[in-house]
């Protein structure tokens, strides 16, 4: 099972930090995910980083929005920064085992967060 907390309302160019904590690892080697469902809007990835360290963000959120993991906290985190409002939307964070290649889908992930609103007002 996997915890989140973070989130809220703030204006254009705030920032906000994620955090989504597991009870245990979920495997040996696993991919963990942010993703983002606004309404309207396909679900979208944007972040994923392996067990291994490999990370990689959505062009959408380059330069802004980091994933980051901490091993020993059984933790993965997004820090957001420079938030628009096209980033609102619920935020969810995700898991599965093996790497993260190819897992685009809500299929693809094993374990997941709650949940966690994230609005942008301009």
């Amino acid at each position: 099972q996997l915890f989140q907390a973070g989130g809220g309302s703030v204006l254009a160019d705030a920032s906000l930090l994620l955090t989504c904590s597991a009870t245990r690892p979920i495997a040996s080697s696993s991919c963990m995910v942010w993703v983002r469902l606004a309404p309207r809007n396909e679900l979208e990835v944007v972040a994923k980083v392996e067990s291994e360290g490999m990370i990689i963000h959505a062009d959408t959120v380059k330069g802004r929005i980091t994933i980051s993991k901490d091993k020993a906290k059984l933790a993965v985190y997004l820090q957001m920064s420079g938030l628009k409002t096209e980033d609102s939307a619920m935020y969810y964070c995700a898991g599965s085992g093996g790497n993260c290649y190819r897992r685009e889908k809500e299929r693809d992930f094993a374990l997941w967060g709650k949940g966690s609103q994230v609005t942008v007002f301009s």
